[in-house]
């Protein structure tokens, strides 16, 4: 329906100025943002999450895998191209608040027959011309879409910044997988030496009708039982060299070409910083991006509430035509009315986008709490196991000395040992595991705690919703 603009004022009487609707404020319950539970367990800290965790292994190889991830790994190429897109839409967003120009011009030959005195002579026509039209955002409706732009453009932002904990993490739980595996390896290298020494002394014995054919069985069953276990690492080596290459954009041919002569599983050895739940809402990036896409979802409110008034356009137009100059301004009021179903109906739909875009950021929010004190609990689990896997590993060497005396002393036979030995490379054998479970759980709490982005500089876009979240800046 348009109306002319003597109707205007009456319409606009009537109607009155829309105000766009407020963006709905996330709050965290007061015991979300206190300390964690799990920061009161040895060997963990309140203190202040650093930017670059990773640097606290204080291993310069695995610096310079996480270095040449966040410079070339793939992931973060296509986040980074939806960010330009999305930037690149707020900024269209905004342009429309602003007067649309178009200027047109041409050129052509005048018609023959209307120009009978010189109908012999080529004749041109020239026209040049000038178009304005600009929405007065009376209600809103501009604004609330160039708002809902900008929060989608920095809750990509945060996508981003998504990916980046994520490829530190990764990075650093495979290059911690590489150092385990050439652990493992190592020690299994070292059972097999110690078997086949212990194979050789009872063929020995059994030349010299000391032992019988068993022990001589037992033991090199023993040896090839050790022998077996090289092989998987091996594998879990190349697998794990296969995997840093992808994160760093390379192929997996390359990975070859890696440092790769760790010997044991990289560990943080200071108690961890993990600040507390506050610090945690304000740097998880995808709270940050629901608390983003929760501000667009407001602002749609703002859009929808608009289309139920009057979309008020002024255009004007001026130039030269047909060799003499025309001009004209008019304005126009569109309005949807008196059926205003369509637009109730999407107004309707916004605000339930709004109310499950709150929704979403809770769940988020309860979900990084969440990860953060099971992390924590299986860090303290696992280094209490590793505190009784050390002491079992210390025991079982006793014991296999023990063993091994007895049986020099004829107190014993060989079967014992042989016992002793394997308790023994058991308890090594899940010590080694142990420490890998202890780097892996502080890599698990360090991505929990969505640390490793503030380090590469991204600029904001500016913020003009006045929205608040706890926590957020």
């Amino acid at each position: 329906m348009r109306l002319t603009f003597a109707g205007s004022a009456l319409l606009l009487f009537l109607t009155g100025c829309a105000s766009v609707p407020s963006i709905p404020s996330p709050v965290a319950p007061s015991t979300a943002v206190g300390a964690f539970a799990g920061a009161r367990l040895e060997g963990v800290t309140g203190s202040a999450l650093p930017a670059n965790w990773w640097r606290l292994f204080e291993d310069p190889v695995l610096d310079g895998h996480v270095q040449r991830a966040l410079a070339a790994n793939a992931d973060l190429r296509v986040a980074i191209a939806n960010l330009e897109i999305a930037r690149a839409q707020a900024r269209q967003a905004e342009a429309s608040r602003l007067p649309q120009t178009v200027v047109e011009s041409g050129a052509g030959p005048d018609r023959a027959d209307q120009q009978p005195s010189t109908s012999s002579l080529p004749k041109t026509s020239y026209e040049l011309g000038a178009t304005v039209a600009y929405e007065i955002d009376l209600f809103g409706r501009l604004r609330s879409a160039a708002l809902a732009a900008g929060a989608d453009a920095e809750a990509v932002q945060a996508a981003l910044e998504s990916a980046r904990v994520a490829v530190v993490a990764d990075t650093v739980a495979a290059y911690v997988d590489l150092c385990a595996a050439n652990a493992n390896a190592a020690l299994a290298a070292r059972q097999v030496a110690a078997q086949q020494k212990s194979l050789d002394l009872v063929a020995d014995q059994l030349a010299a009708g000391e032992v019988s054919p068993l022990e001589v069985s037992q033991a090199r069953l023993l040896r090839e039982q050790v022998a077996a276990t090289a092989a998987p690492f091996e594998a879990d080596r190349k697998r794990a060299l296969f995997r840093l290459a992808v994160l760093q954009g390379r192929p997996a041919a390359e990975a070859e070409t890696f440092p790769a002569g760790c010997a044991a599983a990289p560990r943080i050895g200071l108690p961890l910083p993990v600040g507390d739940g506050a610090a945690l809402i304000a740097r998880r990036p995808d709270i940050r991006e629901a608390d983003r896409r929760l501000a667009a979802a407001g602002a749609r409110v703002g859009v929808a509430t608009a289309d139920l008034y009057p979309r008020i356009q002024l255009g004007g137009s001026a130039g030269l035509i047909a060799g003499g100059f025309d001009g004209f301004l008019t304005p126009l009021i569109t309005w949807a009315f008196p059926n205003q179903g369509p637009a109730r109906a999407r107004l309707a739909a916004a605000k339930g986008s709004a109310e499950a875009a709150l929704a979403n950021w809770d769940r988020v929010m309860l979900r990084a709490l969440g990860e953060v004190e099971t992390a924590l609990a299986d860090y303290q689990a696992e280094g209490s196991r590793r505190a009784s896997l050390t002491l079992a590993l210390a025991e079982a060497e006793q014991v296999l000395k023990r063993a091994n005396a007895r049986q020099r002393l004829g107190a014993d036979n060989y079967l014992l040992v042989l016992d002793a030995e394997r308790s023994r490379n058991t308890a090594a054998s899940q010590l080694v595991l142990s420490e890998a479970r202890i780097a892996q759980t502080q890599v698990a709490i360090f991505r929990a705690l969505g640390g490793g982005w503030e380090a590469q500089p991204v600029v904001a876009i500016a913020r003009e919703d006045g929205g608040r979240v706890v926590g957020l800046n």
